[in-house]
């Protein structure tokens, strides 16, 4: 029996100090997609989510970006994730082909709350896939979450930890 005892006090850990408690987490990572805009007429209407990054942590270059992307943009990173690194990528929200059908009596993917279940869609994914320690190295996350416009035709590589 004592034998047990001595075995979780090994587990305790040392008591938490107000620092600790209050001051900042270790290493953190937020990303919010929100605020989407639509944006264009016609054929060349589309809809872009604002992307907001707040992180500590030494991969990334900068601590907090804005940048605006559209589900193409999504459908691009997702792409290069599945080919270059050795992620399993999470899917993203669906296409929607029945929303784009014509004399539909709503506003279709243009609808505030398909354009809301796709918000929450893709913010999932983003978590997802830039929570993975793997896509963290990848440069294609990095100049989507980053870089005010996406290069597609970027060279793909790995980021070196600073």
């Amino acid at each position: 029996m004592d034998e047990a005892i001595a075995d979780t006090r090994r587990l305790m850990s040392k008591p938490q100090n107000l620092n600790d408690a209050y001051g900042p987490p270790s290493n953190f990572l937020e990303i919010d997609v929100s605020n989407p805009q639509t944006v264009g007429v016609g054929r060349g209407r589309f809809t872009t989510y604002e992307i907001r990054l707040k992180t500590n942590l030494p991969i990334f270059k900068l601590k907090e970006t804005r940048v605006r992307r559209r589900y193409s943009d999504f459908e691009w990173l997702r792409n290069e994730l599945e080919r270059e690194s050795k992620v399993v990528v999470p899917p993203l929200p669906g296409k929607a082909f029945f929303r784009q059908l014509p004399f539909r009596g709503d506003d279709g993917i243009f609808d505030d709350s398909f354009i809301e279940e796709r918000r929450q869609g893709l913010e999932q994914f983003l978590n997802k896939v830039s929570g993975h320690p793997l896509a963290q190295n990848e440069r294609c996350l990095h100049m989507f979450l980053q870089d005010e416009s996406v290069d597609k035709s970027y060279t793909p590589c790995k980021i070196k930890q600073i």
